[in-house]
């Protein structure tokens, strides 16, 4: 079995849930999917924010970090792709961790199909210039080397949390799902037109857990989120079929 998840949020202040609550939640999953993984893939905003120093790392998520190191000692792969809240991960997760890093989309091949896989967040990038501004600083090397060079770990974490907490304010944790008129329906349909084929895209991002139908062979799956309504999807190696499922709390 293959499984997916994305958008847990770790960190985030949200209801009457903590953050704790939910890492010992997701951990409780991780245990459960595990002995017949062949590999599990999460898919960007598994914190709500990372940022990491050459020598410094951000404080928390303990059990989580240990629950990394103990399945991949045993021999069970993670794939962590970055998100738009965890953008700034540097090697620490992979070397400490033993996590395989993706920085941007992937492609795999699984159970004999053809997948794509990212975060989703600058997959058809829209938004105005204040927006297209912050996407270009999270992911300019420039700005986060002279980030952590110039600015204090207490002051960078404390920005970072501030920052995630503004954005937070400013939407709700799901939205109604626009199917075809999601960005990433449109960068899926761009990329098959120039010659790719894939079977399945998969996405996180949009906190809608949904399945749709692009062509005759290739769907686009998006993964939901862990705050409100924990959804995760599978993907079977008899049906070679990638279907979404609640985790129930």
């Amino acid at each position: 079995m293959y499984y997916f998840a994305s958008d847990v949020h770790l960190g985030l202040r949200y209801g009457p849930e903590s953050s704790l609550d939910r890492e010992r939640f997701f951990i409780r999953w991780l245990d459960e999917v595990a002995p017949d993984a062949e590999a599990i893939f999460l898919v960007g905003d598994i914190f709500d924010f990372w940022f990491e120093y050459k020598r410094v790392i951000p404080k928390g998520y303990s059990r989580l970090l240990g629950k990394f190191s103990e399945l991949t000692d045993r021999g069970v792969t993670i794939h962590f792709f970055t998100g738009n809240h965890d953008k700034w991960a540097r090697d620490y997760l992979s070397k400490e961790c033993g996590l395989q890093m993706h920085y941007g989309p992937t492609e795999f091949e699984l159970y004999g199909k053809r997948l794509l896989i990212a975060h989703g967040d600058t997959q058809g990038r829209r938004g105005g210039i204040l927006t297209r501004l912050m996407q270009y600083a999270f992911h300019a090397q420039w700005v986060r080397c002279l980030f952590s060079t110039l600015v204090h770990p207490d002051q960078a974490i404390r920005f970072g949390q501030w920052w995630s907490g503004q954005s937070r304010k400013h939407k709700n944790v799901t939205h109604p799902f626009r199917g075809m008129d999601e960005m990433q329906v449109d960068y899926a349909l761009r990329y098959l037109s120039s010659g790719h084929e894939i079977d399945y895209f998969v996405f996180g991002h949009i906190h809608c857990a949904e399945e749709l139908a692009l062509t005759e062979r290739s769907r686009i799956i998006f993964l939901g989120e862990w705050i409100e309504r924990p959804t995760y999807a599978v993907m079977d190696p008899r049906s070679r079929r990638i279907t979404l499922h609640a985790y129930p709390k």
